[in-house]
This record gives C-alpha cells, sequence and structure tokens, in this order.
C-alpha cells in the first residue's frame, strides 16, 4: 500500500490524500492520464513515478522543473515511510506513506480505487467489502451577490468631507 498526501505550502497540513493497494507503478503530474493529477503551472504533464519492486518503492523524477528532497534535486531515490518532496522548486508538497499491503481497510480508514472515483470501498475486520455510491460533486465557486458584498468590503469608502 502507498499514501501520497499533498501538503498545504506553508502550514505541511493535509490538504487531499491518495491510497494505492495493488499499483505497481503510480504516475503523478499535470496530465489526467496520471493517477494523481496536480494542476499547476510547475508541475509537468508526467512530473513523477513511484515503482514498486517487490516490497520497496522508488521515486523517479520525469519534470522539467525537478523533484527536490530537503531542497536538493533528486533524480531517482529509495523512498521511506514519511517523505516529503516537492515538485519543482516553488511546486506542491507530497508526504508519501508505505505500509504493507492489505486486501481490506481497516480502524475505519477509507480506500478510493484509483480509477474508480464514483465508490468509495470500505470493510471492517472479516466483513464482506461493501461499495457506497458518491453524490456527484458541484464545482464549488462564488455568487454574483458574494461576489459584490466581497468587492464592497475591499473598496474603500472615502468621505468628501474637510
Amino acid at each position: 500500500m502507498i499514501k501520497l498526501t499533498l501538503l498545504h505550502p506553508l502550514q505541511s497540513i493535509p490538504v487531499r490524500s491518495w491510497i494505492f493497494e495493488d499499483e505497481q507503478v503510480v504516475r503523478i503530474g499535470r496530465s489526467t492520464e496520471n493517477h494523481v493529477v496536480l494542476f499547476s503551472a510547475v508541475v509537468s504533464r508526467r512530473h513523477i513515478e513511484l515503482r514498486r519492486s517487490g516490497i520497496t518503492w522508488e521515486l523517479i523524477n520525469l519534470g522539467t522543473n525537478g523533484t527536490y528532497l530537503d531542497g536538493k534535486p533528486i533524480a531517482k531515490v529509495p523512498i521511506v515511510d514519511g517523505l516529503i518532496v516537492h515538485l519543482a522548486r516553488s511546486g506542491p508538497k507530497i508526504q508519501i506513506n508505505v505500509g504493507p499491503n492489505q486486501s481490506s481497510v481497516h480502524l475505519g480508514q477509507t480506500s478510493v480505487k484509483p480509477r474508480d472515483a464514483k465508490a468509495i470501498h470500505a470493510s471492517s475486520r472479516g466483513a464482506p467489502l461493501s461499495t457506497l455510491p458518491v453524490a456527484e460533486q458541484k464545482e464549488v465557486g462564488t455568487s454574483r451577490e458574494e461576489e459584490e458584498l466581497t468587492e464592497a468590503e475591499n473598496t474603500p469608502q472615502y468621505s468628501e468631507e474637510y
């Protein structure tokens, strides 16, 4: 199992996570053909690959803007649990956690199959795997009223009194 966590750029708190249980290769980049898609101008279409060899994983940089570990550019490194890399110098931070392969998820954790974003698969010890439907997500944005309120709050009010 490998878990990827996108970290907030300033506070290093988790923003989003992906768990892969049976993949041999996990690709990360800007292209929608990757397992993990990151929309950032400094991220290459195919930025990094994580490859499993037996029980170990390695990270391979494919990105034009590089991949950095502790501020130093890397080409290929073995993955240790808790590894944090930057995609490009100023790009997204990814934490990588590795663990034993499991056919089911325990202790209330949820696993999302990589190519099946519509269903969440979870189970408890000994229970059969169940599928839960996930409602379609609407695009998040602001309404015209919210934009006008925000604009009014941020526009300085000048008085014509002298």
